[in-house]
């Protein structure tokens, strides 16, 4: 069985959603790290953004798991023919976000479609890619939940779908272990993405008090989120499975502290 060690780095990265936020920050990283990286998003300006970088591109929608399994084989016997490398890396950031509303308000049309892009969109980009890695005897598997999947909010097609990607990976962790297939997650706070702007012009979210609801007092740059997902891919953390990381400026954390009337201030001084 072929393992991932201290000088085997990926070799082929799959990124769903990679055309934009956490997903292109991701590309650039990894291919900074010397991988080859296959972006799969929709149509549009992520075809661009991959070719930017240099990225392979394909058109994908992650809710129609036949494209997705058409695309792991055509990658499988590209590189097969060719003699390059097989996807040998799968992170998985293809999301879209959802209105703060309350359920009786939430249509079922949103609430399926969080569900459908998140959750089953994970799975089929897991289940073709890591299905084959499996088969090969190594890879790496990094899946994209959210600090809304671990703590509560009125998300609430978003947020279980963003827990169940958490248990996803644990579940897929273990399937695939013993078959030298490492799956984890990184579970980001508020991050400043194209996504996050909308949200910020359109008034539903404050930066400031995004801000003030984290320990670190600062939302959480797309670059850091990709550095935690480029080592749980990498070979540095070749012995973590089944892992779940938050990469949020300490906003869980922050949080805790609401019943003690909040964060002291910066510099404030205990009692002696």
């Amino acid at each position: 069985m072929q393992q991932n060690g201290p000088h085997n780095a990926p070799r082929h990265a799959v990124i769903s959603g990679g055309g934009s936020g956490i997903g292109l920050a991701t590309a650039q990283r990894l291919i900074q790290a010397g991988s080859r990286v296959t972006v799969l998003d929709l149509a549009g300006p992520g075809e661009a953004a991959a070719a930017g970088i240099g990225a392979d591109f394909f058109e994908a929608d992650v809710t129609q798991e036949d494209c997705i399994e058409e695309i792991a084989a055509v990658l499988e016997n590209r590189a097969a023919a060719d003699g390059g490398p097989a996807p040998d890396a799968l992170v998985t950031c293809a999301g879209v976000l959802q209105r703060t509303l309350p359920p009786e308000t939430l249509s079922w049309a949103e609430w399926d479609r969080m569900i459908a892009v998140h959750l089953r969109g994970t799975y089929a980009c897991c289940r073709s890619f890591g299905g084959r890695m499996a088969v090969r005897g190594v890879g790496a598997i990094v899946t994209v939940s959210s600090v809304a999947g671990i703590a509560s909010g009125p998300l609430h097609g978003y947020g279980p779908a963003k827990a169940a990607i958490a248990h996803l990976a644990k579940t897929l962790a273990a399937e695939w272990g013993p078959s030298g297939v490492r799956v984890n997650t990184v579970a980001p706070g508020f991050t400043s993405t194209p996504a996050l702007e909308r949200g910020l012009a359109a008034g539903a979210l404050e930066a400031e008090r995004l801000a003030r609801g984290a320990a670190l007092q600062r939302l959480v740059a797309a670059e850091e989120i990709a550095d935690a997902i480029a080592f749980l891919a990498g070979p540095a953390a070749s012995a973590i499975t089944g892992v779940v990381l938050p990469v949020d400026a300490g906003y869980l954390v922050a949080g805790d502290w609401a019943a003690y009337g909040g964060l002291r201030d910066a510099g404030a001084k205990g009692a002696l």
